[in-house]
């Protein structure tokens, strides 16, 4: 790794298991890419239930979708535009899972905005977001602007201070875990369509 970009992460400790942790800024975040693997996915989900997905487990592909928070409206949009058509994905045989970093609490907020009735998991200690690389960390001008419009909404809603978001991607995986094809943009406003999720599927 270049020295410059040495400069380019921060060590964060991760409140909810008390190890140092090195997570990229913004700029950095690449996301995991078309074929590469995930195993498994565990976290809880809005109604506090444990929700578990292993690779190789069921016969159908699943739609990772990462958000922010309920404080995003480009999410609340997305969120009302895949529920929208969220019949069609599951006819091609795929579930989708919405993974956001907030507590069950502040999801069942995004869930009334929004309608959505796919499953939203509770991403404690950011542990599938760093699954997918797509974890990043608030530089001081980012943690300055978080505090003037939101106050300590974010530190209060996520599982540590850290203020860390993903970048909002989305991910298609096959019934083995392997990655089809994503939507990777570290811009927050460009998101995947219904229409490309349905194409890849």
């Amino acid at each position: 790794m270049k020295f410059l970009q040495l400069f380019s992460f921060i060590l964060l400790t991760s409140a909810t298991q008390g190890q140092v942790d090195t997570t990229p800024f913004l700029e950095l975040t690449a996301g995991i890419e078309v074929s590469d693997t995930i195993n498994e996915l565990q976290a809880i989900d809005s109604r506090g239930k444990l929700f578990s997905w292993q690779a190789n487990e069921l016969n159908e592909k699943i739609v990772i979708v990462f958000i922010r928070g309920k404080w995003c409206g480009y999410c609340n949009k997305h969120l009302s535009h895949l529920q929208d058509s969220l019949s069609q994905i599951t006819a091609k045989g795929a579930s989708v899972v919405i993974v956001s970093p907030e507590k069950p609490e502040f999801i069942k907020e995004t869930i009334e905005k929004t309608k959505i009735e796919a499953t939203i998991l509770y991403d404690s200690g950011y542990v599938i977001m760093k699954q997918f690389d797509v974890l990043w960390a608030p530089k001081e001008k980012d943690l300055k602007k978080y505090s003037k419009y939101f106050g300590d909404t974010m530190k209060k809603s996520h599982s540590d201070d850290t203020q860390r978001l993903p970048v909002p991607a989305t991910y298609i995986l096959d019934e083995n875990g392997l990655v089809l094809w994503r939507h990777f943009d570290r811009d927050y406003s460009n998101r995947s369509t219904v229409k490309n999720i349905l194409e890849n599927l």
